[in-house]
């Protein structure tokens, strides 16, 4: 395999736009919705729908998220044999309300039995069995251990980070220190070096010593390092933006199959820039999944 995404995995249910959110007893209609899946199945279709043999790491289950991403890894062409299999329920549930150019999530996220092992020790385990050229994951508790791992079989990392992981900053920073390519969007950045601004933020993460792109959105991309700052907004394209959710990662996933096929950073990040525009023109992460009735009530 060319790439594979590491991660936990979504049953996703997306509402479109709505004027004003309900308050307690009230109810608010839309006329958009869709059925998707989203997580780490997101940058590893972004990434076989740009050619590249991409697979994906997660625990699959019996429920109805489960199904949905495998169905949905079918049509894209990601592999899953990297996978765990488990009884019961694996997948999350999100609930996407999309409201003031924005969206909230509402997230179940099943309980994990006593007895199953670390995740991050099949992750593991994968990596040194698949030696995949790239992976894509996030940073957060044992994510070290694994990238020490992947730089010593010479597979190379493209890192992002989460909201609220500025909690562990100290933690995501050696995680960063580790990675080959660091991705986190503005709001990620600014917070996660508590800068109040993005020219600082940038020279702050710059000299933790990983090479920097920073998701903007609209306005493409920030890509830094010791030579400098570039902005690319190459690969933008004006859509009607109907949910933000899975942007990020599929950016990520364009730009490592740009850069498996050779291409500098620059124009993996203008590839990257043009997945992420795509995606917001779309209900859900991957888009809508469709379901056969049979598949819904099993």
């Amino acid at each position: 395999m060319d790439m594979i995404s590491f991660g936990s995995v979504y049953l996703e249910l997306v509402l479109g736009h709505v004027r004003e959110l309900p308050a307690p007893g009230e109810e608010v209609f839309t006329d958009d919705f869709a059925i998707s899946c989203g997580g780490a199945v997101t940058s590893a279709g972004a990434a076989a729908l740009a050619g590249a043999r991409a697979g994906l790491c997660t625990v699959l289950g019996d429920d109805l998220g489960s199904r949905v991403v495998t169905q949905y890894c079918a049509v894209a062409g990601v592999q899953l044999s990297p996978s765990a299999r488990a009884q019961g329920k694996t997948a999350g549930i999100s609930v996407v309300l999309n409201f003031g150019g924005d969206r909230a999530f509402v997230t179940h996220l099943p309980l994990r039995p006593d007895d199953e092992p670390p995740r991050i020790d099949h992750w593991r385990s994968i990596l040194r069995r698949e030696r995949p050229r790239w992976c894509y994951l996030h940073a957060g508790h044992g994510v070290t251990d694994f990238l020490r791992d992947a730089r010593e079989l010479g597979t190379r990392v493209v890192l992002d980070v989460s909201l609220g992981d500025e909690r562990h900053r100290d933690m995501i920073i050696e995680c960063v220190r580790l990675a080959d390519v660091f991705v986190p969007n503005e709001s990620e950045l600014l917070r996660l070096t508590g800068e109040d601004a993005i020219g600082r933020a940038v020279a702050v993460a710059v000299a933790w010593g990983t090479p920097l792109v920073v998701k903007r959105g609209v306005a493409g991309a920030l890509i830094a390092g010791p030579a400098g700052t570039t902005e690319v907004t190459e690969g933008v394209r004006r859509v009607h933006v109907r949910d933000l959710t899975g942007a990020g990662d599929s950016f990520a996933g364009a730009m490592i199959a740009a850069l498996l096929r050779g291409a500098p950073l620059t124009e993996a990040v203008v590839a990257a820039n043009a997945a992420g525009s795509e995606a917001v023109g779309r209900l859900g992460a991957v888009g809508e999944v469709e379901m056969k009735v049979t598949e819904l009530g099993q």
